[in-house]
């Protein structure tokens, strides 16, 4: 088999180094909000190229407490896209606000820009760009609206640490940046784990307070807060795992380039696009092909684990009935969400297993093509 990701051969890699700190927490009796916390913050701030970062207990928490600390909630609409994960825009219905959908880009899928300002209303109050697969969304024009709309930008870069935009990293452009070490992401912990990077002072303060039960002292509360404290193990795991991930995600790109090669002459398939001035880093190597699930299904017959990455765009999800919207109302997404197809991209894949997935993958082409 040729799993999509392969977390046990990761593991593997730095074992002794893992159990060793994952040891050294369970023997201090410190165990929430401890110096692996603190100093993995450090570390992550000055990766990302920010003043601050704040440790949280999800990816999806650090998105909702952004949105919390710029206290954005019932009456107010933020815009984002529907060709993601569930959690950019479950988020915003959690705080009261209404989500607000905007086309994407079919090349790079991500968010169009140029469609933005059609949607700004009085209402507005942010826009969650997304780094979709590790391809950093075109950020300038974006920037330039929101400064002009007086709008707050929260960046989702969950599938996108180390991704760069015109020399600055992801996370550092926009009011804050949301980062998930979900096990699947390029730089994940042993479940799950976030981080929400700025460089306000006030928003870390407050971000802080937030993730703490509402509380700078303890038993004394401020706001409404949440339970969502960055584990001290998962800490411990990330500061390990961290001098890693710019090889890592060199790994990734070498391996996106070597499949690029043996997909270019491959007429049904669309490689993935990449800006210039960008460096993605490839959390997902996702390319567009028809018959895709007829495809998907016959790599998963030969043991290739193949994903799809979305398959049903939020707007038609039933959750979000509610905001009216219907079939036929972005059909780019619409029409991606029948069409992607991410293949088994990781550090450790070798060249043979990839020359095993595109053989298999021209198999299951002509294939379908002789049951059309």
């Amino acid at each position: 088999m040729i799993p999509i990701l392969d977390l046990k051969q990761q593991y593997k890699d730095m074992q002794k180094d893992i159990e060793k700190v994952v040891l050294d927490v369970m023997q201090s009796g410190n165990y929430i909000l401890g110096k692996n916390v603190s100093a993995l913050e450090e570390k992550i701030a000055s990766y990302c190229e920010s003043e601050h970062s704040v440790g949280v207990a999800s990816g999806t928490d650090a998105l909702h407490l952004a949105l919390r600390a710029l206290d954005i909630g019932p009456g107010d609409e933020v815009i984002t896209v529907s060709f993601t994960f569930v959690a950019t825009v479950e988020v915003i219905a959690l705080t009261g606000a209404t989500p607000v959908f905007i086309e994407v880009d079919e090349n790079t899928f991500n968010l169009d820009y140029k469609e933005l300002e059609k949607k700004i209303t009085p209402k507005t109050k942010a826009i969650i760009p997304v780094h979709l697969y590790g391809q950093p969304v075109d950020m300038s024009p974006i920037l330039k609206i929101a400064k002009q709309y007086d709008l707050y930008v929260i960046e989702d870069c969950a599938q996108a640490i180390g991704s760069t935009y015109k020399g600055k990293k992801v996370g550092s452009l926009g009011d804050m940046g949301c980062f998930s070490f979900f096990p699947t992401k390029n730089l994940g912990c042993f479940g799950d784990g976030g981080i929400i990077t700025t460089n306000s002072d006030y928003l870390a303060e407050k971000l802080k307070v937030i993730r703490n039960h509402g509380s700078k002292t303890r038993y004394y509360h401020e706001e409404i807060g949440l339970n969502s404290r960055l584990d001290e193990i998962q800490a411990a795991i990330l500061r390990v795992k961290l001098p890693y991930l710019d090889n890592w995600n060199k790994k990734r790109r070498e391996v996106a380039s070597y499949y690029n090669e043996l997909l270019r002459d491959v007429e049904e398939i669309q490689i993935p696009c990449e800006l210039e001035e960008t460096y993605c880093i490839y959390n997902q190597y996702t390319i567009k092909i028809p018959n895709r699930d007829k495809i998907n299904d016959y790599l998963r017959e030969k043991n290739i684990m193949s994903m799809i990455y979305y398959p049903v765009p939020l707007h038609l999800q039933e959750a979000y009935g509610y905001l009216g919207y219907k079939e036929g109302d972005f059909p780019i997404t619409e029409s991606l969400s029948k069409v992607v197809l991410s293949l088994p991209n990781f550090p450790e894949i070798t060249k043979k297993q990839q020359e095993a997935v595109v053989e298999t993958l021209k198999k299951a082409i002509a294939k379908t093509k002789a049951t059309v």
